[in-house]
């Protein structure tokens, strides 16, 4: 197959024409976190790899895994298989996975003057391996499936990095902000610097999307999230309009609901929505300015057939007829959750979006 009949079916996929909101046969769906614990074979190919750590810097086994989920699930778009910490642990923190704990790094974020010793990630030399990894999973991927590339917000970095680990009150990172204004600033801006070089490199190496994970901006009051979070996001987007022309930025704030106004002004082509919101309302407020993605109940895949076919059925129908939506969770699948729900909830989507279409 030639290059350019390649592009022309990515660029036709649904997954890609519901972010440019262009007219699609059905709703594209895709589900955050799909590659991962809730499947046996990641499992397998998990023990394999040793630990989690060594699964992401392994591009043929990130590849497998990025895979996985696309040979069971008519899905419209795979995710690159990597982790948000990949930046802090970059730049010398350390970064240890631990049983039942989950990330920790051995270097957190302490004072001022550790933060302004902190240099910039360059991803083709200290991230090598996530980029080979998009590159493998692009050369394996079939033609008409588009890649999307993440990163987490700086914001959100900035939380694990100072907290040190992921089960937290915040304390720190909050007072840590509250006292030394100008180091945190400091901070988000090398982060928002890595971030965008990162997602530029990875849309370089092949992939069609990218999205901002701000899974910790929704613990901000308004002022904090306009200055700590979104202007940085805002920062990223326009940085991304020049080394990442034409791919699509999805943005998405866990808890986020009531700043959906804000989120779209920084030019994103996509907001991603958590379960607490009713995305008909959300679109009613936005108009055509973008496009949503979102936003099932993650637990709702613990539900009996009939009931997750309702709430799919409720969902689609709060957001209406035409295209501009991508069907996901509000938030990362859970590890309990059965594939089989999973595969029931892809083919609902399949079937009832037809109607709105």
């Amino acid at each position: 197959m030639t290059a350019r009949r390649e592009m022309h079916l990515l660029e036709n996929c649904r997954f890609l024409r519901a972010l440019r909101r262009q007219p699609v046969d059905q709703t594209p769906i895709w589900i955050m976190r799909q590659a991962g614990r809730y499947l046996p074979e990641y499992r397998a190919t998990r023990k394999r790899a040793g630990d989690f750590l060594t699964l992401c810097r392994t591009p043929e086994l990130a590849c497998e895994v990025t895979l996985q989920p696309l040979e069971r699930f008519a899905l419209d778009a795979a995710i690159i298989f990597s982790d948000i910490l990949v930046i802090p642990d970059a730049m010398g923190l350390g970064l240890k996975m631990e049983e039942s704990v989950g990330p920790v790094f051995e270097n957190p974020v302490s004072s001022a003057r550790q933060v302004y010793k902190l240099g910039s990630v360059d991803p083709e030399d200290d991230l090598s391996y996530v980029l080979e990894a998009v590159r493998t999973t692009r050369r394996n991927l079939p033609h008409s499936i588009p890649l999307i590339g993440f990163a987490g917000s700086p914001w959100t970095l900035a939380v694990y990095m100072v907290e040190g680990r992921s089960k937290t009150d915040f304390s720190k990172v909050t007072a840590f902000a509250r006292q030394n204004t100008a180091a945190m600033h400091h901070l988000l801006k090398v982060l928002a610097d890595s971030v965008s070089d990162y997602l530029a490199a990875k849309a370089s190496a092949g992939a069609s999307a990218l999205m901002v994970f701000d899974t910790w901006g929704g613990i901000l009051s308004t002022p904090e999230y306009e200055s700590l979070s979104l202007a940085y996001m805002a920062e990223i987007v326009e940085n991304l309009k020049t080394s990442a022309k034409d791919v699509p930025v999805i943005l998405f704030t866990k808890g986020g609901g009531a700043w959906v106004e804000r989120i779209a002004q920084t030019g994103c082509q996509a907001i991603g929505l958590d379960w607490t919101v009713d995305i008909g309302d959300i679109r009613r407020k936005l108009g055509d300015r973008v496009a949503l993605q979102g936003n099932l109940d993650p637990d709702s895949l613990k539900l009996s057939n009939d009931e997750i076919e309702q709430q799919t059925a409720d969902i689609l129908r709060s957001y209406g007829t035409g295209s501009g939506h991508i069907f996901n969770l509000g938030h990362g699948i859970k590890p309990d959750i059965d594939p089989a729900k999973v595969a029931f909830l892809v083919d609902a989507v399949g079937r009832l979006s037809k109607h709105y279409h």
